[in-house]
């Protein structure tokens, strides 16, 4: 697996759960730890992601943020909040789809990074949210068994390193017959017992 196709199944991933997401439970308010925004409400996540979405393929054409200004600032979700996603998101995938240079660099706001190293890096956020949004709306939901043996593969063996950047918080123990999904989730911390 490549960085591209753990991206690809990482975002169908979250989009797949926002499409079960229904309209009212936006409301809702979302753990803290969720947002830097002050109490936030499971739309705001949405609009989070709506907003990292639509700036995929502007990242990917190697523009930087004084190039793109603020035509991504502002209510990208409007009066059809899930509609407004899958819109945001078909662009975001056509533009992962097509013929990279996974070793170009690209400018992140917080880094210079390979387009490779910022795919990995939303590709992780998206699965673990998906994950995430999905327990916290009660969805019995399990990621894909590709995108588990996905993110093994590629994210595995840089788990340390994003803890130590602070990506993830401790690692939590799991019973000795837990399954691929259960020990990825406790290895990042998002599984707890």
């Amino acid at each position: 697996m490549n960085q591209q196709d753990l991206f690809l199944m990482s975002d169908a991933a979250l989009r797949e759960v926002i499409d079960m997401v229904d309209l009212d439970q936006l409301s809702l308010a979302v753990p803290a730890d969720w947002s830097r925004k002050p109490d936030p409400a499971l739309r705001d996540i949405l609009a989070y992601h709506a907003f990292d979405e639509a700036w995929v393929p502007d990242v990917l054409a190697g523009r930087a943020a004084e190039e793109v200004g603020a035509c991504h600032d502002g209510d990208l979700l409007g009066d059809d909040p899930i509609g407004n996603y899958d819109d945001i998101n078909d662009a975001a995938t056509e533009a992962v789809a097509a013929d990279l240079d996974l070793d170009r660099v690209v400018h992140l706001s917080y880094g210079d990074f390979s387009i490779g190293d910022y795919l990995v890096h939303t590709s992780t956020f998206r699965a673990f949210q998906a994950w995430s949004i999905a327990k916290f709306i009660g969805l019995d939901y399990s990621l894909p068994d590709p995108l588990v043996d996905g993110l093994w593969e590629i994210l595995g063996p840089q788990i340390d390193s994003f803890r130590a950047m602070g990506a993830f918080p401790p690692e939590n123990k799991v019973p000795a017959d837990a399954d691929a999904e259960t020990r990825l989730l406790a290895r990042v911390g998002y599984w707890v017992p």
